[in-house]
């Protein structure tokens, strides 16, 4: 038995010549969920650029780029290419997206102080998030496990109920952009006109608004939590001794 042991020693390969690629800075930039976030931005230009002169084309890529942020996070996973540039990358890319297609139904409806309120509400509540994330010292902007708000707790414990809730809100935004024919639509007027007229079309947005009311209502609680947590900080800095 102890030659046996012995030869197995012999034979085996040294741990050293098993050792992993060194990363590169280069080879996190070309990860395959950052390849696909550089290709988001890109369509998002593209998208942008031509949103008044073709809507329906502008809403597809915008709506695939849309779709693309849950696609490079199931990649991101699959191939063990988590990243925190990957993941600045994307909530960037979200933000920027929505603030500019919220600036464009502020230009094309009235009251546009509603959109550029959604605006502020979504940029704010999400850098407090990831700044109070740094002071606690977590990994994940949607690591709110120590939580008492039920709501809060559920949107960011349950991936379907959060891709609900977002898709909700980037496809309403998406339909209020096609049912604008003029500079000055009234978002009330247009709204009630949906109620009124039984449709596929109507039975959409009421199934996006209530989505999109459950987002709009995490941020709130999202914006004053973390607002918590960054008074909290300050005052534990200034009574340490």
């Amino acid at each position: 038995m102890l030659l046996n042991k012995e030869f197995i020693k012999e034979v085996q390969w040294p741990r050293n010549l098993y050792h992993k690629p060194r990363l590169t800075k280069l080879s996190v930039y070309l990860y395959i969920p950052n390849i696909i976030g550089y290709i988001r931005v890109l369509m998002n230009c593209y998208a942008f650029a031509i949103c008044f002169s073709n809507k329906q084309l502008f809403s597809f890529l915008y709506f695939v780029s849309f779709v693309c942020d849950g696609v490079d996070g199931w990649c991101a996973r699959k191939f063990n290419q988590v990243s925190t540039f990957g993941a600045v990358l994307d909530m960037v890319t979200d933000r920027i997206s929505t603030a500019c297609l919220l600036v464009i139904l502020s230009q094309v409806y009235r009251p546009g102080l509603i959109f550029l309120s959604l605006l502020a509400l979504d940029i704010g509540s999400h850098w407090l998030q990831m700044y109070s994330t740094f002071l606690l010292g977590k990994a994940s902007h949607k690591d709110v496990k120590d939580s008492t708000n039920w709501l809060f707790k559920a949107y960011y414990g349950n991936r379907m109920f959060m891709a609900y809730c977002c898709v909700a809100c980037e496809v309403l935004y998406i339909i209020l952009f096609l049912l604008a024919k003029r500079e000055n639509d009234n978002l009330i007027e247009v709204l009630m006109g949906l109620a009124y007229h039984i449709s596929p079309l109507s039975v959409l947005v009421g199934l996006s608004l209530f989505g999109w009311a459950v987002k709009q209502a995490v941020n709130c609680i999202q914006l004053k939590t973390a607002a918590d947590v960054c008074v909290l900080h300050d005052i534990n800095k200034k009574q340490s001794p």
